[in-house]
């Protein structure tokens, strides 16, 4: 890609896209920026185009138009789709640089039955696991009786990061199969149910950026995924995070790139795995050993937004070495600091919840960096638009001292029934 500066889209609409957004704008490259559909944040930093991220037609036609030069995926939905194969496959589109893997590749977040035959496969370390489908409901109640609790059953397909349940009776275990198995409970994406022994440890997340052939690790974060204080309560897309892990020494780290992230990498040249983008490895630490719980394809969400900030290289120049597979010549320079991230949700989230409601006190904010989610302009306001709706982020020499500030800040910021955690970090130690 020769092109000093370039036109890209982006593709998305929340805080992850955001922060991405955020960091492309900070590059002299960044000619044009678009983002399909955005948030009310990304509307700042370039122009929100109202087209959905699977409608590929549209998609094409927009990259056409406006000579787009690069396209960053931002959610899971277009990649399990096939969005990179659809440009590959256009000889209008072909030469145009995609960031993210094609369909093939998506698949190890698009079913957690293939993701895990792929670890175990390449003696990656996870759980022990058996899949089931409504055939054989009567030998998933038998193998949930060879596992001690809590029993942890996982929808094989795509489920908004809501089919995944962790349970501590037997019988509810076997309950809630029969539930995803025979009655849909998360519709298509539970007509395969992986059951899975549980790991008792504390979960982190490990970011790495692939050519296909080489790989950059990004910072790794860890999320807070659940609704209440001290980590009760239902299960969300996540309440905040923080970068760099307190818990994830270089020993622990390099235990994790020599048999999780190099093994993965060398898998999918095996497997003639076809990769460019970003690979997610929700880890969990056990007995000070690295174990993986799931790939995801993309960046997580609220992890990108403490990722991106502790980027300091250009992010264009990184996506243009991903593209041209020279990932290998890119120095990364990461910043020291931590970043700490806290969302604030709609009152209900992550159940039923409304829209629509005013947000005041966003340009009092200082010394913070608000990544906009669930937002979006009407007339000259800005109002919420999705269960989680901003994404407070501070930089701090520890995570209590960043956490202090993006604290401050929420108090500065309004809408009706909105809800946060308090207790981000609570499970570190500084």
């Amino acid at each position: 890609m020769k092109k000093k500066h370039i036109k890209i889209l982006l593709l998305g609409a929340g805080g992850r896209e955001h922060a991405i957004a955020h960091k492309l704008a900070q590059s002299k490259q960044l000619q044009q920026l678009f983002i399909a559909p955005g948030n009310a944040g990304t509307a700042q930093l370039g122009i929100n185009l109202p087209i959905k991220v699977t409608d590929f037609k549209t998609i094409k036609q927009t990259v056409l138009e406006n000579k787009i030069d690069m396209v960053i995926v931002g959610p899971e939905d277009p990649l399990v789709n096939g969005i990179h194969d659809f440009f590959l496959t256009d000889t209008q589109l072909k030469h145009i640089a995609v960031i993210g893997p094609q369909k093939h590749a998506a698949t190890l977040e698009g079913s957690k039955e293939f993701a895990k035959k792929f670890m175990y496969k390449h003696n990656i370390p996870t759980a022990k696991y058996k899949s089931f489908t409504k055939d054989n409901v009567s030998q998933g109640h038998a193998f949930l009786e060879t596992l001690n609790a809590p029993y942890v059953l996982k929808a094989d397909g795509l489920a908004a990061g809501k089919g995944v349940l962790i349970l501590n009776d037997l019988q509810e275990a076997k309950n809630q199969l029969n539930e995803m198995l025979t009655n849909n409970k998360f519709g298509a994406a539970s007509n395969k149910v992986v059951i899975e022994e549980f790991l008792d440890g504390i979960e982190l997340s490990c970011f790495v950026l692939t050519d296909g052939k080489n790989y950059k690790i990004l910072p790794y974060a860890k999320d807070y995924k659940r609704i209440g204080e001290g980590d009760k309560g239902l299960n969300t897309g996540g309440m905040g995070a923080v970068s760099p892990v307190p818990f994830a020494d270089a020993i622990f780290l390099k235990k994790v790139e020599e048999r999780i992230v190099k093994p993965t990498i060398k898998g999918f040249q095996k497997d003639n795995i076809p990769y460019k983008g970003f690979v997610f490895i929700g880890l969990i630490k056990v007995n000070n050993e690295p174990l993986v719980i799931e790939y995801n394809v993309r960046m997580g969400d609220p992890e990108t937004e403490v990722v991106m900030p502790r980027i300091k290289s250009d992010l264009i120049t990184l996506f243009k070495a991903v593209a041209e597979e020279k990932l290998d010549q890119f120095n990364l320079e990461i910043d020291k600091r931590t970043a700490t991230t806290v969302m604030l949700v709609s009152g209900g989230y992550p159940e039923a919840y409304e829209k629509g409601k005013e947000i005041t006190g966003i340009n009092e904010v200082t010394e913070s960096i608000m990544f906009h989610a669930g937002t979006k302009m009407v007339q000259d306001r800005i109002v919420t638009n999705g269960g989680r709706v901003l994404a407070i982020t501070s930089y701090g020499k520890n995570f209590t001292e960043a956490l202090a500030k993006s604290y401050q800040n929420i108090t500065k910021i309004k809408f009706d029934k909105m809800n946060y955690r308090t207790d981000i970090g609570f499970d570190l130690k500084v």
